[in-house]
C-alpha cells in the first residue's frame, strides 16, 4: 500500500510516498481503508522531531496522520461494536501507524461510526481537532449550560469546534481572532468577539466561568491575563501541554482560587458518537480549507505551518465516491 512515511526528522522535503506492508489489526483493533486524513499541526511537529511533550514517543521510521474516515476492512478477534464495510471515523494509534495511507490498523475504541451528514473527506477533519476541543471543554473545563467560556484561537480546528461544541451545549462563547477571522468565528456561533490584535480582551470581559486557550502562542503572561479575567474558582484550560505553567501561572491561579489544567486529547468512542449526533442534528458544521491528493503532502504541511488556515486541510486517499 501507499504512505507518507519520514525516515529523518525534518522539513516537509522529508516526506516520501512510500510502497509499505498493509498493517494487520491486533485483537482489539480494526484495520480502516482509509478515505482521507485530517492535517493538523501535531503532524509537522512531528515531522520535525516533535517537541518536550512528545519526543519520547517518536521512533523512526514513521507514518504520519492521526485523523482518519474510511471503512472497515477487516475487524480485530476481540472487537465488537464494528463490522466489514462500516463508515467510521477517528483516531489512528498515536504515535503508531498513522493515517497518510492507504489503510491503517487503530484501536477499535477511538473510532465510531461517522456522521452520516458528512463526505468521507469532511469527517476526516473532525476527530483529532474536535476531540481536542472536547477534552478541553467538558473533560477538563467542565462546562455546563449557562457558563460562560472565552475561547483563545477560535478561528482554528481546536477552537473552531470549541465555538460550536460550547453553544451547542448551551454556553456563552466569546473568541478571540484576527480581524479577518471575526467574521468567520461569528458564524461559528460565537456570541461575542474580539480581535486579539487591536482590543484588550482583559479589558473587555471579566467574571468568566472558563478560558480555553486554543490558539498557537505560548506565553505565560498572556495566561495571567486570561486567569485575571475568570470568576473566582473558575478555569483555565490550554491545549498546548507543551508549554507548562510558570510560577507566575501558579500565582494567578491561587489568587483567583482556580483551577489551571493542561488539557490532553483523549480519543474516546463515546465522544466521537456524542461529536456526530451534534454534527447529524445540525448543530456541528465542518469547515474544510484545501484538499490536497497524497502525493502534495508536503505542500499540505507548508500551508498548515502558516497558521493562517480557518477550517481544516485533508489529505485525499481515494476518492469519495470508490465502492468500498
Amino acid at each position: 500500500m501507499k504512505a507518507v512515511r519520514i525516515q529523518a526528522f525534518g522539513g516537509p522535503e522529508v516526506l516520501n510516498v512510500e510502497d509499505v506492508a498493509r498493517p494487520v489489526p491486533a485483537p482489539d483493533e480494526i484495520l480502516i481503508k482509509v478515505y482521507a486524513s485530517g492535517v493538523n499541526p501535531v503532524d509537522w511537529v512531528v515531522r520535525e522531531g516533535g517537541n518536550d511533550a512528545l519526543r519520547a514517543y517518536l521512533t523512526l521510521p514513521m507514518t504520519l496522520g492521526w485523523d482518519a474516515a474510511g471503512v472497515v476492512e477487516e475487524v480485530g478477534s476481540a472487537v465488537t461494536g464494528f463490522q466489514k464495510g462500516d463508515a467510521v471515523y477517528g483516531e489512528p494509534n498515536f504515535p503508531g501507524d498513522g493515517s497518510y495511507a492507504e489503510y491503517c490498523a487503530a484501536k477499535a475504541s477511538q473510532f465510531a461510526l461517522k456522521p452520516k451528514m458528512l463526505s468521507f473527506t469532511e469527517a476526516s477533519g473532525v476527530p483529532l481537532a474536535g476531540l481536542t476541543a472536547w477534552t478541553g471543554l467538558f473533560e477538563h473545563g467542565q462546562l455546563q449550560a449557562g457558563q460562560r467560556v472565552l475561547i483563545q484561537g477560535a478561528s482554528g480546528g481546536v477552537g473552531g469546534f470549541a465555538v460550536q461544541f460550547a453553544k451547542a451545549k448551551g454556553a456563552y462563547v466569546i473568541g478571540t481572532a484576527s480581524a479577518g477571522n471575526l467574521d468567520y468565528v461569528r458564524q461559528l456561533g460565537a456570541d461575542e468577539v474580539i480581535d486579539y490584535r487591536s482590543q484588550k480582551f482583559e479589558d473587555l470581559v471579566h467574571d468568566l466561568d472558563l478560558v480555553l486557550e486554543a490558539s498557537p502562542l505560548r506565553d505565560n503572561a498572556e495566561r495571567v491575563k486570561a486567569i485575571s479575567v475568570l470568576k473566582t474558582g473558575g478555569t483555565f484550560v490550554t491545549v498546548n501541554l507543551d508549554h507548562p505553567f510558570d510560577d507566575a501561572v501558579h500565582a494567578a491561579l491561587a489568587a483567583k482560587q482556580a483551577r489551571g489544567e493542561l488539557s490532553n486529547n483523549q480519543p474516546r468512542q463515546e465522544w466521537l458518537q456524542e461529536i456526530a449526533r451534534l454534527i447529524d442534528a445540525g448543530q456541528v458544521k465542518v469547515f474544510i480549507s484545501k484538499v490536497f491528493p497524497l502525493a502534495e503532502v508536503a505542500e499540505a504541511h507548508r500551508e498548515s505551518q502558516t497558521w493562517h488556515v480557518h477550517g481544516k486541510l485533508v489529505l485525499q486517499i481515494r476518492p469519495n465516491n470508490e465502492p468500498a
